[in-house]
Protein backbone atom coordinates (compact mmCIF):
# COMPACT_ATOMS: atom_id res chain seq x y z
CA UNK A 1 0.00 0.00 0.00
CA UNK A 2 0.88 3.42 -0.78
CA UNK A 3 0.26 7.35 1.31
CA UNK A 4 -3.81 7.88 1.35
CA UNK A 5 -4.99 9.37 -1.53
CA UNK A 6 -8.33 11.20 -2.05
CA UNK A 7 -10.02 9.97 -4.80
CA UNK A 8 -13.59 9.85 -6.36
CA UNK A 9 -15.10 6.62 -7.05
CA UNK A 10 -18.89 6.37 -8.88
CA UNK A 11 -18.95 9.74 -7.87
CA UNK A 12 -18.48 9.64 -3.90
CA UNK A 13 -14.90 11.23 -2.39
CA UNK A 14 -12.71 8.70 -0.28
CA UNK A 15 -9.65 8.46 1.02
CA UNK A 16 -7.55 5.22 0.30
CA UNK A 17 -3.80 3.68 0.47
CA UNK A 18 -4.82 1.17 -2.82
CA UNK A 19 -1.62 2.05 -5.14
CA UNK A 20 -3.25 0.72 -8.22
CA UNK A 21 -6.57 -0.06 -9.48
CA UNK A 22 -6.70 -3.79 -8.82
CA UNK A 23 -5.93 -3.03 -4.87
CA UNK A 24 -8.68 -0.46 -4.79
CA UNK A 25 -11.06 -2.43 -6.46
CA UNK A 26 -10.36 -5.41 -3.69
CA UNK A 27 -10.32 -2.96 -0.87
CA UNK A 28 -14.12 -2.02 -2.13
CA UNK A 29 -14.91 -5.59 -2.20
CA UNK A 30 -14.97 -6.80 -5.73
CA UNK A 31 -12.85 -9.04 -8.23
CA UNK A 32 -10.67 -6.98 -10.33
CA UNK A 33 -11.52 -9.69 -13.10
CA UNK A 34 -15.19 -8.70 -12.24
CA UNK A 35 -15.37 -5.09 -13.22
CA UNK A 36 -15.22 -2.65 -16.17
CA UNK A 37 -12.71 0.60 -14.74
CA UNK A 38 -13.13 4.41 -16.30
CA UNK A 39 -10.29 5.68 -15.15
CA UNK A 40 -9.90 9.99 -15.29
CA UNK A 41 -12.06 9.19 -18.12
CA UNK A 42 -9.99 6.41 -20.24
CA UNK A 43 -11.39 2.43 -20.08
CA UNK A 44 -8.62 0.75 -18.07
CA UNK A 45 -8.39 -2.76 -19.47
CA UNK A 46 -8.79 -5.61 -17.39
CA UNK A 47 -5.54 -6.72 -18.05
CA UNK A 48 -3.59 -3.24 -16.77
CA UNK A 49 -5.68 -3.09 -13.62
CA UNK A 50 -2.68 -4.36 -11.58
CA UNK A 51 -0.69 -1.91 -13.74
CA UNK A 52 -2.30 1.48 -13.50
CA UNK A 53 -0.81 3.29 -10.62
CA UNK A 54 -3.68 5.68 -8.83
CA UNK A 55 -2.86 9.43 -7.73
CA UNK A 56 -4.35 12.14 -5.39
CA UNK A 57 -7.65 13.28 -7.29
CA UNK A 58 -8.26 10.53 -9.49
CA UNK A 59 -11.79 9.59 -10.70
CA UNK A 60 -13.10 6.43 -11.13
CA UNK A 61 -16.04 4.71 -12.47
CA UNK A 62 -16.38 1.01 -11.51
CA UNK A 63 -19.01 -1.11 -12.48
CA UNK A 64 -19.14 -4.78 -11.56
CA UNK A 65 -21.15 -7.86 -13.25
CA UNK A 66 -23.71 -9.85 -11.39
CA UNK A 67 -24.87 -13.11 -11.90
CA UNK A 68 -28.10 -14.47 -11.25
CA UNK A 69 -31.00 -16.45 -12.86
Amino acid sequence: MSAAKSITVNDQLRRSEAATIADLVRELGLKPEKVAVEHNGVIAPRSTLEDVPLGDGDVLEIVHFVGGG
